[in-house]
């Protein structure tokens, strides 16, 4: 990480997938109660494991390492894609998942990059 980013918390896309994770929860809450064990609970580990993977990353101590973390964050942030599709044609959710997504898969790909020149230099 640069000299400026301390901790995982002062990453912007740790922040920005954090307030995914909760609104995940939030929408997920609305979804009909067979669906706790089921689609809700993918969703929810599905968010939760996107700020997590990019803490763990970055409390590493080899860029290579961060950067694989960086990929399973990209995972998962897919992986969420999917289901909030699906949970969107079953109607359980008005909400498009385009709109959460995109910017934090924006925010992962360039941190991937940045790290990656870092590794290079």
């Amino acid at each position: 990480m640069s000299n400026d980013i301390k901790t995982h918390k002062d990453l912007k896309a740790w922040q920005e997938s954090m307030k995914l994770a909760k609104a995940v929860y939030e929408l997920t809450n609305k979804f009909p109660k067979e669906e706790v064990y089921g689609l809700s609970s993918q969703m929810r580990r599905a968010a939760v494991s996107v700020p997590s993977n990019l803490a763990e990353g970055a409390a590493r101590a080899s860029n290579k390492e961060f950067i694989q973390f960086l990929y399973i964050a990209l995972g998962s942030l897919s992986e969420l894609e999917t289901q909030w599709i699906l949970a969107k044609g079953l109607e359980m959710t008005p909400m498009v998942p385009e709109d959460f997504i995109d910017p934090i898969r924006k925010m992962l790909l360039g941190l991937i990059r940045t790290v990656k020149k870092r590794i290079k230099s």
